[in-house]
């Protein structure tokens, strides 16, 4: 394992950095481990018994922990294989148009699965979901959804048809409130990057929305909007 290396994009394997998402990954998709490794200091047995029960090699390696953990506090590390995949056409899906923040992504794809979605739109460009930063900023949450890279939006449109499409904007008509909160059977959540929204053209597609707010601040962070949406489109 000598030829393991820090983390570059469009590398063949990436890296869950720390004990949960590290414990996440094992669980969850145990096929995609190849390696993982652990600080001498860490109380090993309890990992030591998951890698033995699903027969995955485990290794004490201080020299590579410290070489892929960029020296910041970590004790477990897991190397596993990038994979592909395909959204599910009969569930409802989020969709961000060109994320640019790893740890806005991570976070989203946590908040994402903890209201019980699971399938996930991202229109390029956009942050390499693979990259360690999403990967831990979601405590591995990446292994229990379905992800799918798009160069445009009207390629995504072609293919998922079925969907109500819901785009958040600050210039929306329609104010999404607890009580007046559309229930179609599928639907897609539309947002846009952290900086830039989404542009005019996205009040043509579907139902434009806007969660109210104060006007003494000019948009809420990303994250806390993606959490809001789903939370009144799934409850």
């Amino acid at each position: 394992m000598d030829a393991i290396k820090p983390y570059k994009k469009g590398m063949e394997y990436s890296y869950t950095m720390g004990a949960f998402p590290t414990y996440e990954l094992i669980k969850t998709r145990p096929d995609l481990v190849l390696h993982v490794f652990v600080h001498s200091s860490f109380d090993k047995d309890e990992l030591e018994k998951e890698c033995h029960r699903h027969n995955l090699p485990m290794t004490v390696n201080d020299k590579m922990i410290q070489k892929l953990g960029n020296k910041e506090n970590i004790y477990v590390i897991g190397v596993f294989k990038r994979f592909d995949c395909e959204l599910d056409k009969s569930r409802s899906h989020l969709m961000l148009v060109n994320p640019g923040n790893m740890g806005n992504l991570g976070t989203i794809l946590r908040t994402a699965v903890g209201f019980g979605i699971k399938d996930i739109a991202i229109i390029n460009p956009g942050s390499d979901i693979f990259n360690p930063k999403v990967v831990r900023s979601s405590m591995g949450a990446l292994f229990r959804l379905r992800f799918q890279y798009f160069d445009s939006f009207e390629e995504y449109r072609s293919i998922y048809t079925k969907q109500e499409l819901f785009p958040f904007m600050l210039n929306a008509t329609r104010q999404l409130t607890a009580d007046q909160c559309p229930k179609p059977e599928l639907f897609t959540l539309i947002f846009g990057n952290e900086a830039t929204g989404l542009d005019d053209s996205f009040l043509t597609i579907g139902t434009s929305v806007i969660i109210p707010q104060t006007e003494e601040v000019d948009s809420l962070n990303l994250t806390i909007a993606v959490g809001i949406g789903l939370y009144l489109f799934t409850r």
